[in-house]
């Protein structure tokens, strides 16, 4: 395989069979740290749930929302980081599914539509630094205000992945996979749980939508094919059936469970 394409779509590094990509947070996370800033440090949960609910019926932009989630949020950026460490937790089974992909090379890669800091600072705790290092992570990022440091109260801003309304489209990732030849495709499976993942939703061969959710809302609107799972280690034990053959993703894609 050329090294242009392994630089191009670095998943394929290791010649993957299968590739996982995922959201973040209230996916990887049992809390999603955006909305939980939102709600205890910034305009609150019935603001913000207002905002989804107009993304997830086409009213608004997800980027437009999540602006205003953020713009919220007057704490400094390393104490907004202190306050997730203590309040953010991982899926009960994302551990044993990232060493399980690990060995079976299956690469994750996590698409997010919030911020890699955030996500980096998280991983590092929940995994440690070394495994944390491991992984792809595609997001948007954070600078400082004008005239201003991260550090200091309203001193932080978000910095958007691309253009897209979106501010990250995740679809835009996962296309170059899902386009590859058919001898160099590997099979693809994303997860997530929500409005920032609408523009992936209809990109892998195996969506798996958080149960419960507003992104199997939008799966059973679209009529875009998914399975449910309440956490990973449901995740595993379907990639695994997969993986060794015994079912197919399209068999899979059962809906909502």
């Amino acid at each position: 395989m050329g090294s242009s394409l392994d630089i191009a779509l670095p998943a394929l590094k290791t010649n993957p069979k299968f590739i996982f990509f995922t959201d973040f947070d209230g996916t990887i996370t049992q809390q999603d740290s955006n909305d939980w800033m939102t709600d205890n440090l910034g305009f609150g949960a019935e603001l913000r749930k207002k905002g989804n609910e107009d993304v997830l019926y086409g009213r608004r932009d997800f980027r437009d929302s999540f602006t205003d989630m953020l713009n919220s949020i007057n704490t400094p950026f390393n104490e907004c980081i202190e306050l997730l460490l203590k309040n953010i937790t991982l899926d009960p089974g994302f551990k044993q599914f990232f060493e399980w992909a690990k060995e079976n090379n299956v690469p994750i890669v996590i698409l997010s539509g919030g911020m890699e800091p955030v996500i980096r600072a998280l991983l590092a705790h929940m995994l440690g630094k070394e495994e944390a290092e491991t992984l792809q992570i595609v997001s948007n990022d954070v600078a400082p205000r004008e005239g201003k440091s991260v550090n200091e109260a309203g001193g932080w801003d978000i910095v958007y992945h691309d253009d897209s309304g979106f501010g990250h489209d995740k679809s835009l990732e996962i296309r170059p996979y899902a386009r590859l030849p058919a001898e160099k495709r590997p099979v693809l499976f994303y997860a997530g749980d929500g409005v920032s993942d609408l523009s992936a939703a209809k990109e892998a061969d195996l969506l798996f939508a958080k149960a419960g959710r507003d992104l199997v809302s939008y799966c059973e609107r679209e009529n875009v094919p998914f399975t449910t799972f309440h956490d990973f280690t449901e995740i595993l034990a379907t990639v695994k059936d997969i993986v060794a053959g015994k079912i197919t993703v399209k068999e899979a894609a059962t809906g909502r469970k």
